[in-house]
């Protein structure tokens, strides 16, 4: 079980606000910390795998419970991170 550092709610956002919000809340965290992204969008998750390797955090995975689905993305170093 991963164990996160802040919870974002996107539920009900379609692209691209998911991403969006995701971007934001991951620069309020400090390197090495959890982020948990809650969302109902499907095509959400190949968006945040491509976002996450660009920008070079690490998605960590995600569960599925009764249809939402749970991301966690672990921010990177300051040393990692891609401008």
């Amino acid at each position: 079980m991963i164990t996160a550092d802040k919870v974002l709610n996107v539920k009900g956002l379609a692209c691209p606000m998911p991403i969006v919000k995701t971007k934001k809340a991951m620069e309020e965290l400090f390197p090495g910390k959890i982020l948990e992204i809650q969302a109902t969008d499907r095509g959400f998750k190949a968006d945040l795998e491509a976002w996450t390797e660009n920008a070079g955090h690490q998605f960590l995975g995600t569960i599925e419970e009764n249809s939402v689905w749970k991301h966690y993305v672990q921010k990177a170093s300051d040393v990692e991170e891609k401008q």
